[in-house]
């Protein structure tokens, strides 16, 4: 009977509860120490064997019950305070939204995707090859021999002797293209991958760099169709009213060789600062391919003939829109990307 009055008790009392501080005041009150159910405990030791099987048992499941409705009463009145807090409090939908900092598409990614649509659109495979490259491919079937000074370890990132490295340059995805090729049906490609040279990264130079590489080999391909590739690409890029010149120049996989320059978009050819008062901007080099690359690929040089430009990717962004430090590509400042983003959107 005892322990039925002190349930009947509590649900009495718990009735006028309506705060955590009370609601704590009833727990310490019956399960405490000093708790009249705490106390109850002490009389177990009076009883005999029987009655404190039977008592103890009473006792439990006392204990359980009131633990039940005190934490009941809890989330009761938890859930009463989260009410009255919510119905307190109110959205202003006219307030300005927060400015969350975002960034901007990569305009480096956008230009070479840009190159890649109209090559596509002109007949051009996109092709990749392996970052970690042969010296076969990378320069000796490339007709650059053993001592060449491209070879200077200051310039290439060797792995292991001299045998394996880091591509210094895409030219060796053309290599496997046309050796896939088995000199028996023309190509067609351009790569844009990533290269490697050992270099001091400043505002013009990295060790890293996006090559962006063509290559066509075919029947009666002359120079000037080179020029015509060419003269299309700076005209896409740069406007209708861009020009092209060629001028002599020397790579060891290509003959004859050129630089291919591009009329100054900002001064129009006037001359400034940023040509160098020449009112031109050499872009890229090419030339036609060498004949012993075609024979190291099984292209016979009667035969066939072809075409290989490359362009430095961060160098025609730059030029385009007019950045003028290359490692703002490939940091993370939000700042810098808010800045690609309105030059992209004035274009």
């Amino acid at each position: 009977m005892e322990l039925e009055q002190i349930l009947e008790n509590l649900k009495n009392e718990l009735k006028d509860i309506n705060d955590e501080h009370s609601l704590n005041e009833i727990k310490t009150k019956y399960l405490g120490k000093k708790g009249s159910i705490t106390g109850l405990s002490a009389k177990i030791k009076d009883l005999s064997i029987e009655e404190k099987k039977t008592f103890g048992a009473s006792l439990n499941k006392l204990k359980n019950e009131v633990n039940d409705l005190i934490n009941g009463k809890k989330q009761e009145i938890e859930a009463n305070i989260l009410n009255e807090k919510l119905s307190k409090e109110s959205i202003d939908i006219t307030l300005p939204a927060v400015d969350l900092p975002v960034g901007a598409p990569s305009i480096l990614e956008k230009l070479i995707e840009e190159v890649e649509e109209l090559l596509i659109s002109m007949g051009y495979d996109v092709i990749d090859g392996p970052e970690i490259e042969l010296d076969k491919y990378n320069f000796e079937m490339l007709n650059l021999p053993k001592g060449h000074p491209a070879r200077d370890a200051q310039d290439t990132f060797y792995v292991q002797d001299e045998e394996l490295l880091l591509r210094s340059q895409t030219s060796p995805v053309q290599i496997r293209c046309m050796l896939e090729a088995q000199g028996k049906k023309p190509v067609r490609m351009i790569c844009p991958c990533k290269t490697y040279r050992r270099d001091d990264d400043d505002a013009t130079h990295s060790h890293q760099f996006m090559q962006i590489e063509g290559l066509l080999v075919d029947e009666n391909i002359s120079l000037s169709d080179l020029k015509g590739t060419f003269d299309v690409i700076a005209k896409h890029l740069f406007g209708e009213d861009s020009k092209t010149r060629f001028r002599p120049s020397y790579y060891p996989f290509t003959e004859p060789s050129v630089e291919m320059d591009i009329s100054c978009h900002h001064c129009k050819g006037k001359g400034c600062s940023i040509c160098k008062n020449t009112g031109w901007i050499t872009v890229a080099g090419g030339g036609m391919v060498h004949p012993n690359v075609l024979n190291n690929c099984g292209y016979d040089p009667k035969k066939w003939s072809g075409f290989a430009f490359g362009f430095g990717a961060e160098r025609l962004a730059m030029l385009k829109y007019n950045i003028d430090d290359l490692r703002v590509f490939y940091t993370n400042d939000l700042r810098e990307s808010k800045t690609f983003d309105r030059k992209e959107a004035s274009l």
